[in-house]
C-alpha cells in the first residue's frame, strides 16, 4: 500500500490536472501569461478546480512536490469582493505606505495550507463550503494562523506577502522553496510590487537583525525585496548606516573592552577564527561565517576546529622531525611576547636565532595559523591597519581546572569540535550578550552604539519588491488588429483637480485599431470602474495629452509608441473614503517623526486625540495602556491654563 502524503482530506474527490510544484507559473506552465495582472489571474483560474460558489469563490490547484515518496500539497485561490469584507480600508498598505492606492473591487488570496489548517475542515462531506466557512462561518481559509505560505493581491497588481513557514514551522517544504514559488507566481501574473513584513525569528533571534549584520541585507533580499519602510521614523539611510556600523565592528576591539567582564566572549571569537581559512575581523565577517557554516553543517555530526597533526601529514621536502622542531622554536618565540600580537617578519627573525633554513621557517608560519599546539593555540590574523599578518599564542589550557598536558587530549579535542547545536547556542550568546544587551559592555560609549544601531535594524519590517520596474509601457499591436496602450485618470470634484499622489498606475486599455477617442473615454471608464470601488460613478470629460479635435478622431493616428495616456474625468465620492488610508484611524504625530500608521502599538491623547507610539512615550509592551493619557502639549496646557476663582 502506497504512503501518500496528501495535505488535505483524502476522502475528497479530485478531478483535473496535476502540477509538478517545482514548475508551476513558470511561462507556459500552466499557460502562456502575457496580459495585465487580472486578466493573467482569471487565464490561471481556468486551469483549476473550483471548490466553491459562496460569496468567496475558491479554486485549488493540486500540485506535485515530489514522486518518490509521494508527496502533494494544494494550492487555493480565494477570490474576495469588497463586499464580503467589514473594513475596506487595507491595513497591510496603510502600514507599507500605499495609503494613497485606491481601494479595488477584489482581492486574491493564493493560500499553501499547512496539514493542521487545512485539518480545520471537519466536515468531510461538505468539504468545499466547509473550507470556505469553517466553523459555521466564523472563521475563513483566509484569516486562519499557520499556513505555508499565505500573499493576497489587490486586483491593480500590487500585493502582500502575509506569511512563509518552513520547515522549523512543521512545514512540508523548506522556506527556500516556498519563496521561489511565490516569486514564480508574482513574475507570471506580472504583479506590480510586492511588501512583506518580515517578523520572522529563530530560537529567539529575529533574522532580520542576524542576516543584516552577515550579509548587508534581510533574508528575503535573496529574492529582490528591499527597504520599504522602516517603523518609528527610521528612513532607508538610517537603516543602511546601523547595519554598516555594526557589520564593521572589529572584533579585537570588542575583546579589549569586554575581557575583564566576560570571558565567553572571546572564547567564541576564537573558535570560529580556528576553522576559517580568512581572517575575521569584523562582527560581520563572524556572523557571515557562523551561517555559512551552519548551512553546511550536518545536524548530527560535528567538526574539529583545531588541527595539531595537519603539518607532519603534509607533503613536503622536510622531514616530520624539523617540522616539529620549527613548530616548537616559533611557538617559544611567541611565548617570549607575552601573548601580545607580533608581525611575522618579527616571529620570523626570532625564530631564525635557532632556524637557518628560512624556507622550513616560512612553510610552517604558513601552515601553522589558528592550530593548538601543545597548551596553546596559535592565532593569526591580518591587521586591519597596517594589513600585514600577525600572529600571537593563546593559552587554552586555562579553560580547565586541571593541569595536565593537552597534547592531543580528549579535552582539547571536545572543546574545539563544533557541532550545529553548538554553533546556534554560540550565535545566540553573541545575539544576547552583544546586539540586544548593553549590560556586559557597559562603561564603553564605543561599544555602546551596538545595541541601538540593532534597534534601528529591529525597526526595518517592511520589504517590497518591485515586479514592474522593469516593464516598459509602450504602444502594441497585438493580433486581429488590436491596439493595446497604457493609461491612467487625473481625478476632479468639483472644479478641483485632485493631488497626482491620488492617481493609479497605468492600465493596458485594449482597442480596436479603428478605434476613435469616445471608444477610449468608454472603454477607460470600463476598465477602472471594473477595478477600482470608488470609481463607479466615474466619467471621463477629456483625453489630456492627445490633440483630440472631436470625439471621432481615431486613436490610432494620434498616439506615439512608448507614450503614455492620461484620461481627465470627474467622480462623486470623498477621497478619503475611496483610498486605502482609513480616514476614522486618527491623526498620528509622534515624537520619532512618525507620521502614518505603521503597524506598531500606539496610544490617543484623550485630550487632542493625536496618536503616538507607546514606546516613545516610554510604555512597555508588557504593560497595558492606561485609562486616561495625556500627550506632553496637552499637559503643559493644562499646567499653565489659570485656575478658576
Amino acid at each position: 500500500m502506497l504512503n501518500v502524503e496528501v495535505i488535505g482530506n483524502n476522502k475528497r474527490k479530485r478531478c483535473g490536472r496535476v502540477f509538478r510544484f517545482k514548475n508551476f507559473a513558470e511561462p507556459g506552465y500552466p499557460v502562456m501569461f502575457g496580459g495585465p495582472f487580472r486578466e493573467n489571474v482569471n487565464a490561471l483560474l481556468e486551469y483549476a478546480n473550483l471548490e466553491s460558489h459562496l460569496s468567496m469563490p475558491m479554486w485549488s490547484f493540486e500540485l506535485e512536490v515530489h514522486h518518490h515518496p509521494p508527496l502533494h500539497i494544494f494550492l487555493f485561490v480565494i477570490e474576495e469582493p469588497i463586499e464580503a469584507v467589514l473594513n475596506r480600508h487595507c491595513k497591510h498598505c496603510q502600514y507599507v505606505g500605499w495609503g494613497n492606492h485606491l481601494i479595488c473591487n477584489k482581492k486574491y488570496h493564493f493560500v499553501l495550507p499547512s496539514k493542521e489548517t487545512l485539518g480545520s475542515c471537519r466536515n468531510c462531506e461538505g468539504c468545499c463550503d466547509a473550507i470556505a466557512t469553517m466553523n459555521n462561518g466564523k472563521s475563513k481559509l483566509t484569516e486562519l494562523q499557520g499556513h505555508m505560505m499565505h500573499g493576497v493581491f489587490h486586483s491593480n497588481g500590487f500585493g502582500h506577502l502575509l506569511c512563509v513557514n518552513g520547515l522549523e514551522m512543521g512545514s512540508n517544504l523548506p522556506g527556500n522553496q516556498i519563496m521561489d514559488f511565490w516569486n514564480r507566481l508574482c513574475k507570471a501574473l506580472q504583479a506590480r510590487k510586492v511588501s512583506l513584513n518580515d517578523v520572522s525569528e529563530k530560537r529567539g533571534m529575529e533574522l532580520r537583525l542576524v542576516n543584516g549584520i552577515a550579509y548587508s541585507e534581510s533574508w528575503f533580499s535573496r529574492w529582490g525585496y528591499k527597504f520599504g519602510r522602516g517603523s518609528f521614523g527610521v528612513t532607508q539611510s538610517m537603516y543602511l548606516k546601523a547595519i554598516e556600523a555594526i557589520r564593521s565592528m572589529p572584533l579585537y576591539l570588542i575583546t579589549h573592552h569586554i575581557t575583564n567582564s566576560n570571558h565567553a566572549i572571546p572564547l567564541i571569537f576564537s573558535r570560529y577564527q580556528t576553522l576559517s581559512d580568512q581572517s575575521l575581523l569584523t562582527l560581520g565577517d563572524l556572523f557571515s561565517f557562523m551561517l555559512d557554516l551552519k548551512s553546511r553543517l550536518p545536524p548530527d555530526l560535528s567538526i574539529a576546529s583545531y588541527t595539531t597533526t595537519a603539518l607532519l601529514e603534509t607533503n613536503s621536502r622536510w622531514s616530520p622531525k624539523r617540522i616539529q622542531m620549527a613548530t616548537r622554536v616559533i611557538v617559544e618565540a611567541l611565548k617570549n611576547t607575552e601573548f601580545r600580537w607580533v608581525s611575522r617578519q618579527e616571529v620570523r627573525d626570532a625564530a631564525r636565532a635557532y632556524i637557518g633554513d628560512t624556507g622550513l621557517l616560512d612553510f610552517v608560519l604558513k601552515s601553522l595559523g589558528n592550530h593548538v599546539v601543545g597548551n596553546y593555540l596559535v592565532r593569526r590574523s591580518l591587521n586591519p591597519v597596517t594589513k600585514v599578518l600577525e600572529y600571537c599564542l593563546e593559552d587554552i589550557s586555562k579553560l580547565y581546572t586541571c593541569n595536565q598536558s593537552l597534547v592531543m587530549s580528549n579535552k582539547v579535542k571536545d572543546k574545539f569540535k563544533i557541532t550545529r547545536t553548538q554553533l546556534i547556542k554560540d550565535m545566540l550568546y553573541l545575539y544576547n550578550y552583544i546586539l540586544v544587551d548593553p549590560k556586559p559592555i557597559m562603561g564603553s560609549e564605543f561599544l555602546s552604539a551596538i545595541p541601538l544601531a540593532a534597534r534601528i535594524i529591529l525597526d526595518t519590517k517592511y520589504f517590497i519588491k518591485d515586479y514592474f520596474g522593469d516593464f516598459s509601457y509602450q504602444l502594441d499591436l497585438g493580433s486581429q488588429d488590436k491596439l493595446n496602450l497604457y493609461c491612467t485618470i487625473l481625478m476632479r470634484n468639483g472644479d478641483e483637480y485632485l493631488n497626482k499622489a491620488f492617481m493609479p498606475p497605468h492600465e493596458c486599455i485594449t482597442l480596436k485599431t479603428t478605434a476613435t477617442i469616445n471608444d477610449l473615454k468608454l472603454e477607460v471608464e470600463r476598465s477602472f470602474r471594473e477595478m477600482y470601488w470608488g470609481l463607479r460613478s466615474f466619467v471621463v470629460e477629456s483625453i489630456q495629452n492627445l490633440s483630440v479635435n472631436n470625439g471621432t478622431d481615431m486613436v490610432f493616428g494620434l498616439t506615439k509608441v512608448g507614450e503614455k495616456v492620461v484620461a481627465e474625468g470627474r467622480h462623486t465620492n470623498m477621497i478619503e473614503q475611496i483610498c486605502e488610508r482609513d480616514p476614522n484611524s486618527g491623526v498620528v504625530d509622534c515624537g520619532c517623526g512618525t507620521i502614518e500608521d505603521d503597524g506598531e502599538r500606539m496610544v490617543s491623547c484623550d485630550i487632542c486625540e493625536i496618536l503616538q507610539h507607546t514606546r516613545c512615550v516610554r510604555i512597555p509592551n508588557d504593560q497595558d495602556i492606561p485609562h486616561i493619557f495625556l500627550c506632553k502639549k496637552c499637559e503643559q496646557e493644562i499646567v499653565f491654563f489659570p485656575s478658576l476663582p
